[in-house]
């Protein structure tokens, strides 16, 4: 009988202990499994909020498309027809620049343009942007020739292709709504590989992507679950034996012999208690992680040091899309360094992204706070949140009306920093945790942030689980 204990109980905790159960099921594996969540819910980030008719995201709103391990997992948990698309065909971004939205050309794929004409006819750039971006493809051999043989920062890479105002506008923007982190520490070669595999083979990523989306099947961007993203959670636990799951249980101490690992379990139902495991899944934010691997290899541990940032998210529900009229599109963004007293990093016209998100004729906004504004909003009652949240949205839409839901979540320290060197850092980990043995780190912290990733990595994680002979 082989022994598993996850720690955590988010997406990848939830994701390994499903596969886990698969093959136990089966017969053929004989596992005793434990999964301790510190918190009185699973999911982690998931969470969908159904309220008034309105479907709300209180974490993550969907994933990118082309990433299909979500989708896979959606449709083996029998939810393919829950599956919808971002609505494609109305899809605009703007960005805030001197407290008016600009949006951003067609045809752009985070900073890069395909459509070097709806460029041209923007108002979103500067006549010399614009010029920088005309050139990249005519720079394509010095580009090429130049890319550094080591990691940058995602900063100096887009600097390099685009310029100062280019990386102001909307590449720090887009960037740090996803890794919350600042675009002169990120790392290119962590969160924008596409890119930089561009760069090696084409020189222009303007051109790359060209000779890209020639090629490529046409799919949105975005896609989300008509239940909300919690579906996905509520039907792996379905399959999850109820003796696994042990929630308000923490993890306060890990050790390691040559017998295996032991757990020291505190929960609210008596003292702490020590349990023993073959095999540890660690799924628990990095920081925490972190903290549990320093009694067991302290250089492992230094090599999970990162940056991470907290977000809160504020939704808005409203029962009349006529009497708040938005701008066509997905939202907007708000610069870094913009001219503009707001504390937004971002908004989400949620009705206008994804069909069914409201009741008939409702509005549904998401805004998005990161950074100091996060921090201070952390300190915040749900009220003065929500508060805050309407006055910041009222300046840059116009008067809200009075909403029929508001949901305020608060995510801390839940968006890792991939600094420069962040591949090697995490080879350097890996060859640690191997050497350890059984033991495998999951989570947004190491090989990606996204919905998808997560999903992959504890699903590789559960099947090398299956490749040990169980006695």
């Amino acid at each position: 009988m082989k022994r598993i204990a996850i720690v955590g109980g988010g997406i990848a905790g939830i994701t390994a202990a499903y596969e886990l159960a698969k093959f136990a099921s089966s017969g053929t594996q004989a596992l005793q499994v434990a999964l301790y969540e510190s918190s009185p819910r699973l999911g982690g980030t998931v969470e969908t909020i159904y309220e008034g008719g309105f479907v709300i995201e209180g974490g993550p709103d969907g994933w990118v498309s082309e990433k299909p391990w979500a989708r896979e997992l959606a449709i083996e948990l029998g939810l393919e027809d829950d599956l919808i698309p971002s609505n494609d065909q109305g899809r605009k971004t703007y960005v805030l620049v001197e407290d008016q939205l600009r949006v951003m050309p067609d045809g752009m794929r985070m900073m890069v343009p395909s459509d070097l004409d709806a460029l041209s006819a923007s108002d979103l750039f500067s006549p010399s942007a614009k010029q920088s971006f005309c050139e990249e493809p005519s720079r394509a051999s010095e580009l090429m020739a130049t890319s550094p043989a080591h990691d940058e920062s995602v900063a100096a890479f887009v600097r390099r292709h685009f310029g100062d105002e280019v990386l102001t506008k909307i590449g720090a923007p887009l960037l740090s709504g996803v890794f919350g982190g600042d675009v002169s520490k990120l790392s290119v070669r962590a969160v924008m590989a596409p890119f930089v595999a561009m760069e090696r083979e084409h020189g222009s990523l303007i051109t790359a992507l060209q000779a890209h989306n020639s090629d490529r099947k046409k799919s949105a961007i975005f896609t989300t679950l008509r239940s909300g993203l919690a579906i996905l959670i509520d039907r792996m636990v379905a399959s999850i034996p109820p003796g696994w799951i042990q929630l308000n249980t923490k993890v306060n101490d890990l050790q390691h012999d040559e017998n295996g690992w032991t757990l020291t379990i505190a929960s609210n139902h008596g003292p702490p208690e020590q349990q023993q495991f073959d095999t540890v899944l660690m799924a628990a934010p990095a920081h925490t992680a972190k903290a549990l691997l320093e009694s067991v290899d302290p250089c492992a541990a230094k090599l999970m040091e990162m940056e991470a940032s907290s977000a809160v998210i504020v939704a808005f529900g409203f029962d009349s899309a006529d009497q708040f009229p938005l701008p066509p599109g997905f939202g907007f963004l708000v610069p870094p360094c913009s001219n503009t007293n707001t504390l937004l990093m971002a908004c989400t016209f949620m009705d206008q992204k994804f069909n069914g998100r409201t009741p008939p004729g409702g509005r549904l906004l998401r805004a998005f706070f990161g950074g100091q504004a996060a921090e201070r909003l952390l300190r915040c009652g749900n009220d003065e949140a929500a508060a805050i949240a309407r006055l910041e949205l009222a300046r840059i839409l116009g008067p809200l009306p009075k909403p029929r839901v508001t949901v305020v979540r608060r995510l801390p320290l839940s968006l890792p920093q991939y600094a420069v060197g962040h591949l090697e850092r995490m080879a350097e980990l890996d060859s640690r945790i191997r050497r350890l043995g059984n033991l495998w780190l999951l989570g947004n912290g190491y090989r990606g942030v996204g919905l998808p990733d997560l999903i992959r990595d504890a699903r590789a994680a559960a099947h090398a689980q299956s490749a040990h002979t169980i006695q």
